[in-house]
């Protein structure tokens, strides 16, 4: 099957998101409990950012600018679950290769356990308005180089 070409409202989408990953970690760090520990979580958001700006906002542009601006809210908030989701299967895997689990089936359990315990940090006005704002803004960058540049 053929692979489509990349475009330029692609690559924006990518950059906007790395952006807004960028931020939405930042914003997440600040509210976690164990802040200090945070880890790479802004690199590792920013690079979820660009894979999912690539690949869902990046193939709903042309199709107008509310639409965009819808889209983008929907790639900011599969970014932020994604992103979520990916630190609780890294604390998952820190704590398997300390033995901590008994069996895979309560290492898959951890996984839905940590996103649950670490969601709780998602509920600030500064992540609500970067998954807002930032995915508004992306969005519509995204559509109006789409239209410039085809």
């Amino acid at each position: 099957m053929a692979q489509p070409m990349p475009t330029a409202a692609k690559l924006m989408a990518a950059i906007s998101f790395a952006v807004v990953g960028w931020v939405l970690a930042n914003y997440y760090a600040l509210n976690m409990p164990d802040a200090a520990a945070a880890g790479p979580i802004r690199e590792g958001a920013a690079l979820v950012g660009v894979v999912i700006g690539w690949s869902v906002m990046g193939n709903s542009v042309g199709k107008g600018y509310v639409e965009a601006a819808g889209s983008g809210i929907k790639t900011a908030v599969i970014l932020a679950v994604v992103a979520l989701f990916l630190l609780a299967m890294t604390e998952m895997l820190e704590n398997s290769v300390r033995m901590r689990y008994e069996d895979a089936m309560e290492a898959i359990l951890a996984v839905i356990d940590t996103m649950a315990k670490r969601s709780q940090a998602l509920l600030s006005l500064g992540v609500f308005g970067t998954i807002l704002l930032g995915g508004i803004v992306g969005g519509l960058l995204s559509e109006n180089v789409g239209r410039r540049w085809k």
